[in-house]
This record gives structure tokens, C-alpha cells and sequence, in this order.
């Protein structure tokens, strides 16, 4: 683990149901939590194309589609999946204790 690097407790699991996607806050960043068939997954929350929030989008799989442009992305990656999109979105590491999601930021 790099220094600065430490894990944030944001969301409870039973907050996050299978197939669905939540918005959350990590240290003042806005993050994506997805649910992919009982595996939790972190993004950036914000479009790299416009400012909107993926969790507000809907989650297919494990692709979310943006709700404003139907830009596409793969959650467990971050690749993005073709225009309007200009680029990928940041992925973070994600790791279950107890009952509480937490994702792991940089300081």
C-alpha cells in the first residue's frame, strides 16, 4: 500500500442491493458503488463527458449507462464504451468488513 493510501468506510452492504448503484462520498470525492452480482465495485460518480452523476444512470450488467448522454462504461474496469464519452473513468479498489463497504483513497 503506497503511502497516503488508506481505506474509507461509505456505505453499509445492506445498502446496496444486487443490480443496483449507489452515490457515495470518499474524502470529498464523489464515488459510484455498484452491485454485480454480489460484488461491490467503486468509480468516479462523475461522467467524463458531462457533469452527471453515473449513479443516477442505470446499471446493466456490469456496464452503467450515464443518464444524460447514454454514455457507457464497465464498472469492474472503468473502460469507457464509445462516444459521447472521451475517456475511461477512475476505478478504486473496494473491500467488504462486517457489514460496511469501504473504498480504498488516495490522501
Amino acid at each position: 500500500m503506497a503511502d497516503g493510501d488508506h481505506w474509507v468506510t461509505v456505505a453499509r452492504r445492506t445498502a446496496l442491493g444486487a443490480g443496483e448503484v449507489l452515490g457515495v462520498e470518499a474524502e470529498g470525492k464523489p464515488i459510484a458503488l455498484y452491485n454485480v452480482d454480489g460484488a461491490i465495485y467503486a468509480s468516479d460518480n462523475l461522467c467524463t463527458h458531462a457533469f452527471a452523476h453515473l449513479s443516477d444512470g442505470w446499471l446493466d450488467g456490469d456496464v452503467i449507462e450515464c443518464p444524460l448522454h447514454a454514455g457507457r462504461f464497465e464498472v469492474k474496469t472503468g473502460k469507457g464504451l464509445g462516444p459521447p464519452i472521451p475517456g475511461d473513468i477512475k476505478t478504486y479498489p473496494v473491500r467488504v468488513v462486517g457489514d460496511d463497504i469501504q473504498v480504498q483513497v488516495s490522501g
